[in-house]
C-alpha cells in the first residue's frame, strides 16, 4: 500500500525530532508539524535564535559548581581534603582508618560537584528547547571523552563540558579542539600535565620524561583517526611539541617549584607539587612567577622541549607554546580529520554504517569552510541520505538516549534525577563514567543484548505505571548513601579512581503521576507497527504506557 502524504509528513517530523534531539515532548509534534520539518532543522542549527525559558535558566544557574573555574573548584572541594589528610596523617602517625575518618565528611560534600554536572546535563537534555545543541554537547563530550573517576577530574568534568565543549558545539572545530587541549581536565586525564622534556630544568620527580598518552589520543581519536596517515614518529614529535602543557606547579612558576608547607598532602594525592595556592600561608604565586590562569592551564617553559620538530611532514621551529598551537592548526585542517569527523557525525545521525558518498560530501564541506561544524551538519541534514526512509528508526538508542527520550515523551516534571542516572549506570552507560578515551559506542551491537533489554523494560514499566519517585525531592546526602550505590571500577592505565557520586537506582519510591497512554501515543505520533498498536489497545489501561515505552519502535530513533 502506498504511503499517504500525511503519513510521509508525520514520519519526516518524527525523524528530525528523534535525530536532531532526544525525541518529542508533549506538543513538539504539533509545533513542528505547523512550522515544517525543514524550518525546524534550520532553527535547531542556530540555537542562539531559540529562547530558553526563564525558569530553566534559573534552575540551571542554581547548579553553582558548573559555573566555577577549575581553580575555584580545587580550592573549595579538593584542598580541604588534602589538608585534612595531611593533618590526620601527622596526628595519627599514618593510621589509615584515622585518615579515612578525617576526610569522610569532606568527600561526601565533594559529591555535589559531580551530581550537579550530571543533573544540569540531564535537565537541559530533557527540558531544553535547543535540542540539537544538547545532542551535540553529548556528542562532542563523548568524542573528547574524559573519565570523571580519575583524580581531579572528579571535580573538573562538569566545568570541562560547560566551558570547553558546550560553547563550541557548532562553531569552528579548531576552536573546540583548542578549548579541550587547554583544559586541565583533559591534560590531567591523558597525563600531559606530566609530559616533560628529558634533561630540561623542570625534569624531576613525576616530571621526568615524555608522556605520549595525550599526543596519541589527540591524533587517533580527536582528529586524524586510526588510519589518518600518522606514524609513531609523529606521536613522539607531537608529545615533544606538547611538553610543558599542563597545570601550575609548586611555587606557581616552572620546574619543580619550592616544596613548602602542604607538599606532603600533594604527594598523598599522587600529584606531585602543583597548585601552590592549596598550601596554607602561601600566596597564589611567588614573586616573579608567571600568573596562574583561573582556567587552570599553565605552560611551563622549564619543562618544554625547544628544539625544532618534524610533525606530519611539517617543520615546526622551537617556539614554546606556539608549537602546540601550530600542531593543532595542522591537525584541524587535515583532510583525514575532515573524513574522521564526518564519518562519526554521519554514524551518529544517519546510520551505523553511514553512506560513503555522504561522508565524502561532508568532509569536502568541512575543508571548504575551514572546519565549520554547523556547515557540515547542514550538509548532512539537507542530504538525500538523511531524508531516505530506509534510515528512519534505524538507530538503536544508547542507554542515555533511551532514558532521556522516555522522560521527554511522558512530560513528567522531575525533581529527583537519581533513578534516571542510576538506570543509565545499571545499563552500562553512567554519565561521565566511560573509563577509556574513545568514549561510548553509539551503534546497536554495543547496547542490544538480553540483559540490557530486561533493564529497559523494567524502567519502562516503572515509569509508565507511575512508580518512579521523579516528582519527589531527592534524599539528602548522608554517609550511608540513602540508596543503592554502584561505582565503576578503577582503570589501571589511567591511574584508577571512581566516579564520586551516589544515586538511587531502585525502581521504587512514592508514586508519581502516571503518564496518560493516549497522550503518550499522540506525543510519539502514533507511529507504531500494527502488532504494537494492537498489543497496546488490547491491554489493560495501566499497562498501555509501559508497553509504548518498551515497544520495539521506541527503542530506536
Amino acid at each position: 500500500m502506498a504511503e499517504s502524504a500525511e503519513e510521509s509528513k508525520r514520519d519526516r517530523i518524527l525523524h528530525v525530532l528523534n535525530r536532531l534531539g532526544f525525541g518529542p515532548r508533549p506538543g513538539d509534534f504539533e509545533r513542528v508539524s505547523a512550522m515544517g520539518a525543514e524550518r525546524y532543522v534550520q532553527e535547531q542549527l542556530r540555537p542562539e535564535s531559540i529562547a530558553i525559558p526563564g525558569d530553566l535558566i534559573e534552575r540551571i544557574n542554581q547548579y553553582r559548581t558548573i559555573h566555577m573555574s577549575p581553580i575555584a573548584l580545587f580550592v573549595e572541594y579538593q584542598r580541604p581534603i588534602m589538608e585534612a589528610r595531611r593533618d590526620a596523617r601527622a596526628e595519627s602517625g599514618g593510621d589509615k582508618a584515622a585518615i579515612k575518618d578525617a576526610t569522610k565528611d569532606l568527600r561526601i560534600q565533594q559529591r555535589i560537584v559531580m551530581r550537579e554536572a550530571v543533573e544540569a546535563r540531564m535537565m537541559r537534555a530533557i527540558e531544553g528547547p535547543r535540542q540539537l545543541q544538547e545532542v551535540m554537547t553529548a556528542f562532542w563530550f563523548n568524542h573528547f571523552n574524559i573519565f570523571a573517576g580519575k583524580g581531579l577530574d572528579n571535580i573538573w568534568t562538569g566545568v570541562f563540558e560547560e566551558t570547553a565543549i558546550r560553547p563550541h558545539t557548532m562553531g569552528k572545530f579548531r576552536t573546540l579542539l583548542g578549548a579541550t587541549a587547554h583544559h586541565p581536565a583533559m591534560l590531567f586525564y591523558l597525563d600531559n600535565w606530566q609530559n616533560t622534556a628529558p634533561g630540561s630544568a623542570g625534569s624531576k620527580g613525576k616530571f621526568e620524561g615524555i608522556n605520549e598518552n595525550y599526543a596519541r589520543e589527540l591524533m587517533e581519536l580527536h582528529t586524524l583517526g586510526v588510519n589518518g596517515g600518522y606514524s609513531q614518529a609523529d606521536v613522539i614529535a607531537l608529545a615533544h611539541i606538547l611538553t610543558g602543557w599542563g597545570l601550575p606547579k609548586g611555587g606557581g612558576g616552572g620546574g619543580g617549584g619550592n616544596r613548602g608547607p602542604g607538599a606532603a598532602g600533594m604527594q598523598g594525592a599522587g600529584m606531585g607539587g602543583f597548585f601552590p595556592f592549596m598550601r596554607r600561608r602561601q600566596s597564589f604565586r611567588r614573586p616573579g612567577a608567571a600568573p596562574v590562569d583561573p582556567s587552570g592551564f599553565y605552560f611551563d617553559a622549564q619543562r618544554h622541549e625547544f628544539s625544532s620538530k618534524n610533525f606530519l611532514g611539517h617543520e615546526i621551529e622551537g617556539g614554546g607554546i606556539a608549537e602546540g598551537e601550530h600542531a593543532l592548526d595542522i591537525l584541524a585542517s587535515s583532510a583525514a580529520t575532515a573524513k574522521h569527523l564526518s564519518f562519526k557525525l554521519a554514524q551518529y545521525f544517519v546510520a551505523d554504517d553511514p553512506p560513503k558518498a555522504l561522508v565524502s560530501r561532508m568532509a569536502d564541506r568541512y575543508l571548504a569552510t575551514d572546519g565549520e561544524i554547523r556547515a557540515v551538519l547542514e550538509t548532512m541534514f539537507t542530504s538525500a541520505e538523511f531524508r531516505n526512509r530506509r534510515y528512519y528508526g534505524a538507530k538503536f538508542k544508547t542507554p542515555y538516549e533511551y532514558v532521556v527520550s522516555c522522560v521527554r515523551a511522558t512530560g513528567v516534571p522531575i525533581r529527583n534525577y537519581r533513578p534516571l542516572y542510576g538506570t543509565m549506570q545499571v545499563l552500562g552507560m553512567p554519565l561521565y563514567g566511560c573509563q577509556t578515551p574513545n568514549g561510548y559506542a553509539n551503534t546497536q551491537d554495543a547496547w542490544l543484548n538480553p540483559g540490557a533489554m530486561m533493564t529497559r523494560l523494567s524502567f519502562a514499566t516503572a515509569l509508565g505505571s507511575g512508580n518512579l519517585p521523579l516528582e519527589n525531592p531527592p534524599f539528602e546526602e548522608d554517609a550511608g548513601g540513602g540508596g543503592m550505590r554502584r561505582e565503576p571500577a578503577a582503570v589501571p592505565r589511567n591511574g584508577g579512581g571512581k566516579v564520586n557520586i551516589k544515586f538511587d537506582a531502585g525502581l521504587h519510591g512514592p508514586k508519581m503521576t502516571p503518564p496518560d497512554p493516549a497522550q503518550l501515543a499522540a506525543t510519539l505520533g502514533d507511529y507504531f507497527s500494527p502488532s504494537t498498536a494492537s498489543a497496546v489497545e488490547t491491554s489493560p489501561t495501566q499497562l498501555r504506557a509501559p508497553l509504548i515505552l518498551g515497544s520495539p519502535e521506541f527503542m530506536k530513533r
